[in-house]
């Protein structure tokens, strides 16, 4: 069983909340993880039909049949159940623990467990595997391969085929969670503008662009992008603007939760077409992005990540607030060591002045240049 780094935070969180809820996208190994850590609880997944149905029907009789200690996954299918849930802790105030839910859309699941359970429940986000968890369970694969494979559990653990895992992740995903959502009309546009998300990872969303190719409006876009963050497919980051006025742009970046199901609506078929693909430098810089955004939240930190771009075209990839402090990352696929690459984010340090670590992620080995570091990918886990 691979060993989650989020697991020690989940056990401070056990000893100190009534609630833990773990939540993130379909497939990252939640139940696993929470049945790992509390292998005595009881056990119900409210996707089953028969389980949910009971528990809408009658949600006393229910939590009657399933007393605490008890892992409930997919909790955000039966809402109502967080009202009883809170009731039961309520009676019982001393007790840690009580119960771990699961769940995998964040607006429905976050809306009540702020409104029934606040101050009762710590909510932790578990992501794909990090570069450092897939290390500790194997020989950690070539550059290419990561991008390809992706970060998904069962990749790792079950030696499952990335083409049949994430195209029956799709087909699930499109059918049961945006269905749910959205009762599309049209399948295909939503599948096209999946695509057309995947050719833009790592860029600017230009909402009317992606609209006009789709044929929908770009209040549909920015609609249909919301659900795929809130379904946990894909994250943004925003423009870092505090104390550069408006010189800064202010659309978001979009990246995918794992960069594997992005090669995969890219129509990448094996690790040999990733170099060689137009996307390969978003895809690269998609899965820093990700990794460092998975050791954050592994750790029980906010992301608080963010761009640097203005309206002349100066970028710098990634800008992370810790405290007063900030770290800036460059970021980039080549494997050859460049001087230039540090150059954005020496400017930028000398600008703000309040800079913590300076970073050029790439792949190539250990270096440094104008007091910048250059780090290969595999160890940038290892910087937080």
């Amino acid at each position: 069983m691979i060993q989650r780094q989020m697991a020690e935070w989940l056990k401070i969180m056990a000893r100190e909340y009534a609630v833990v809820s773990i939540m993130g996208p379909r497939q990252s190994g939640k139940t696993t993880l929470a049945k790992m850590l509390f292998p005595d609880y009881g056990y119900v997944n409210l996707e089953d039909p028969d389980l949910r149905r009971a528990a809408e029907a009658d949600g006393a009789d229910f939590m009657a049949k399933h007393p605490a200690p008890l892992i409930i996954d997919e909790v955000q299918r039966v809402p109502e159940l967080l009202s009883r849930i809170q009731v039961k802790v309520d009676a019982n105030p001393t007790r840690k623990a009580a119960y771990i839910l699961t769940g995998s859309h964040q607006p429905a699941l976050r809306e009540g467990l702020s409104q029934s359970l606040a101050g009762r429940v710590a909510i932790a986000t578990l992501m794909p595997l990090s570069i450092e968890e897939v290390a500790s369970s194997c020989p950690l694969p070539s550059r290419e391969e990561l991008v390809f494979r992706g970060f998904m559990p069962r990749i790792y653990g079950e030696g499952a085929t990335p083409g049949f895992l994430y195209s029956n992740y799709l087909a699930t995903y499109v059918e049961r969670d945006v269905n749910a959502i959205l009762a599309l009309k049209d399948r295909r546009q939503f599948e096209t503008f999946l695509r057309l998300v995947a050719g833009r990872v790592g860029q600017l969303v230009n909402y009317e662009s992606i609209a006009s190719e789709v044929g929908v409006s770009a209040a549909t876009v920015k609609a249909w992008l919301s659900v795929l963050e809130a379904s946990y497919i894909t994250f943004t980051l925003p423009c870092y603007y505090r104390n550069f006025g408006k010189r800064f742009v202010k659309a978001p970046k979009v990246y995918f939760t794992d960069v594997g199901l992005c090669c995969h609506l890219l129509g990448i078929r094996d690790a040999d077409q990733v170099d060689r693909d137009p996307a390969f430098g978003g895809l690269f810089e998609n899965m820093v992005i990700a990794d460092i955004l998975k050791t954050r939240l592994n750790r029980g930190l906010e992301p608080d990540m963010y761009f640097v771009r203005d309206y002349k075209g100066f970028e710098v990839d990634l800008l992370v607030e810790n405290g007063r402090k900030v770290d800036l990352y460059e970021i980039k696929s080549s494997v050859s060591f460049h001087d230039s690459f540090a150059d954005n984010v020496s400017r930028l340090a000398s600008i703000m002045g309040n800079v913590n670590r300076k970073t050029v992620v790439y792949s190539g080995e250990a270096a440094s240049a104008q007091g910048v570091e250059f780090v290969n990918y595999a160890h940038v886990g290892k910087l937080h």
